[in-house]
């Protein structure tokens, strides 16, 4: 199989990257990105593009199945318009061009709570491309909307606070749905599913995603 990743600097598709290329079910792994992801193996091919510009990579998005894990916060953006060129804009452009090159599989990184009706930004924008690339027609589009995310190299405090609140509360049985996970497990299980081309869509959320990993 060969598998598709944008977002491969990420901290899910950093971990997604090396879970595919020790893979022996997925023998070729092409990653888009905006600089050089500084990895080499044999199976591994790094295309650094510039997303502003579809005609100079549309044609390149070919294979089996595409992991799209992109994503940028409002601080790092700088703005809502400029994260929303990332977070929706990019990753739209490039489903809809693995699409039109015959790639039946999406795996879409998303997060829980996305609802394109939602009053919350980011949740409202993660829901609006969970529902644009649904109806691109793919065979099969697996969308993974993971709680909040264990990062080994956290540094942001409100982050960190969130985390430690919802794993005290798992601890006693309270918002298990809601129980952090690390970003090694998401990534493990989007690989796993990125094999079952089964057809239709499926959402996979907390639960779900410990469930793929037992």
């Amino acid at each position: 199989m060969k598998a598709i990743v944008i977002g491969a600097t990420g901290a899910v598709g950093k971990e997604l990257v090396r879970a595919l290329l020790d893979d022996a079910r997925y023998t070729e792994v092409a990653v888009f990105v905006r600089r050089d992801p500084g990895v080499t193996h044999p199976k591994l091919t790094a295309h650094v593009i510039n997303f502003e510009q579809p005609d100079t990579w549309r044609a390149l998005v070919t294979g089996d199945v595409l992991f799209s894990a992109l994503g940028t916060s409002l601080k790092q953006a700088g703005s809502k318009e400029a994260q929303r060129r990332i977070d929706y804009d990019y990753q739209y452009m490039f489903a809809e061009a693995a699409h039109a090159n015959g790639v039946p599989h999406l795996v879409l990184l998303s997060s829980l709570g996305a609802d394109s009706r939602s009053s919350i930004f980011y949740l409202r924008l993660k829901g609006e491309l969970d529902d644009a690339v649904q109806r691109l027609g793919f065979d099969t589009v697996h969308i993974v909307r993971p709680p909040s995310l264990i990062r080994p190299e956290a540094k942001r405090l409100g982050e960190t606070a969130v985390v430690k609140i919802l794993q005290g509360l798992n601890a006693v049985g309270i918002a298990k749905n809601l129980a952090p996970m690390s970003v090694d497990t998401v990534a493990r299980c989007m690989m796993e599913i990125g094999t079952e081309n089964h057809g239709g869509v499926q959402i996979i959320t907390g639960q779900d995603i410990r469930d793929y990993m037992r």
